[in-house]
């Protein structure tokens, strides 16, 4: 269609005719295709595009190719540090592959996840990644694994940054023994009475974190009274929320709030503060993840470091190294590492003092 007071735009038409080649041996110099095309026509075509200042169809290229230069990233909460980390590394290791990414979030809300998943499988991506959190008795499971099966059919890659539970590429992380490993610390440091944050009891992140830190404490003989798991919002509001509930609830209070997320342990850590209490010192307080901002906070958090920016690395890595066939299964290809840093939130209760350095414990 001819532009307002301007010539037509460039057609391929214009520069099959300027190379000398055939509409289809432009189309597959340019927009790429599974039939190779000779070297010398590739370069004529180029060559003509650059003259004409032809602008490629980016649609037409999806169609040829059977996927764009896309990463779609779906994550939990964009506002969430955690999958923040995720994202740099992600985008990183797109940007070195010459690819673009487009990110969404679902706000942990699985209907909206399969939403999500078939508006950007319709843009063709190269690599969808899904990290978050699987949704345990999700009623949109089989339909969202139709949509990324459908999507690996057509020439895409899927990789889950999850727990294996669906039929595709996963890149794990050890939430019940990361778990695990922090309560058994956190009881060498001498604490004896615990209460527990966690998010929703669909949210199999939160129940592998919650049953790997009751399994780490039972070790020694601990329990946590059910007055003392409080389940609310996943969110930094939500651990404030929780907290304000647990230190109102009665006047015996724990010696420690584990909130099985670091932006909930924040959150915990001000509604403390709110109540005239002081973290670390009144009732220390320990999180999971090593978001950058627990870093910043006073006192400093004692937390499960997991190398977040490397998983989003790692995820575009195996994508692009992917079998051309996927499995048809669920499959853990990368398994991230974990430790425990112990900082001021979770003074020694021998000492009744901060430590005054960061201690980390590599994994078992």
């Amino acid at each position: 269609m001819p532009r307002p007071n301007g010539p037509s735009p460039v057609t391929l038409h214009d520069v099959a005719r300027e190379a000398g080649v055939s509409l289809a041996t432009a189309s597959r110099a340019i927009n790429g295709s599974s039939r190779r095309v000779r070297d010398d026509y590739r370069a004529r075509v180029l060559a003509a595009a650059k003259r004409l200042n032809y602008k490629p169809n980016f649609a037409a290229q999806a169609v040829a190719r059977g996927t764009t230069s896309t990463v779609g990233l779906l994550v939990g909460d964009v506002a969430d540090p955690y999958f923040s980390r995720i994202a740099a590394g992600v985008i990183e290791a797109a940007d070195t592959a010459g690819l673009a990414v487009t990110m969404a979030a679902t706000g942990r809300d699985a209907g909206r996840e399969l939403d999500l998943v078939r508006t950007m499988a319709a843009q063709r991506p190269r690599i969808m990644i899904v990290a978050g959190s699987r949704i345990a008795d999700n009623p949109d499971q089989a339909a969202l694994v139709e949509e990324l099966t459908a999507l690996e059919r057509s020439g895409g890659r899927v990789i889950m940054i999850s727990q294996p539970l669906l039929p595709f590429r996963t890149l794990a992380t050890d939430n019940v023994g990361g778990a695990r490993q922090l309560a058994e610390a956190l009881v060498e440091l001498g604490y004896r009475r615990f209460a527990l944050l966690c998010g929703s009891r669909r949210l199999e992140t939160s129940n592998e974190r919650v049953s790997g830190f009751v399994d780490g404490l039972a070790r020694h003989g601990i329990e946590v009274p059910e007055r003392w798991i409080v389940s609310t919002e996943f969110t930094r509001d939500g651990g404030y929320a929780g907290a304000r509930e647990l230190i109102e609830r009665d006047q015996d209070r724990p010696e420690l709030i584990f909130a099985v997320n670091d932006v909930m342990a924040v959150g915990a850590m001000s509604a403390l503060r709110s109540a005239g209490l002081r973290p670390g010192r009144d009732i220390a307080v320990a999180g999971y993840d090593d978001i950058p901002t627990v870093q910043d906070v006073t006192p400093g958090l004692t937390t499960v470091r997991i190398p977040l920016a490397e998983i989003g690395r790692e995820a575009v890595r195996h994508a692009l190294t992917a079998a051309t066939e996927p499995s048809g299964r669920p499959s853990i290809v990368w398994t991230a590492s974990h430790s425990i840093v112990i900082r001021e939130s979770t003074p020694e209760r021998q000492r009744g003092t901060p430590r005054d350095r960061l201690r980390e414990r590599p994994a078992d």
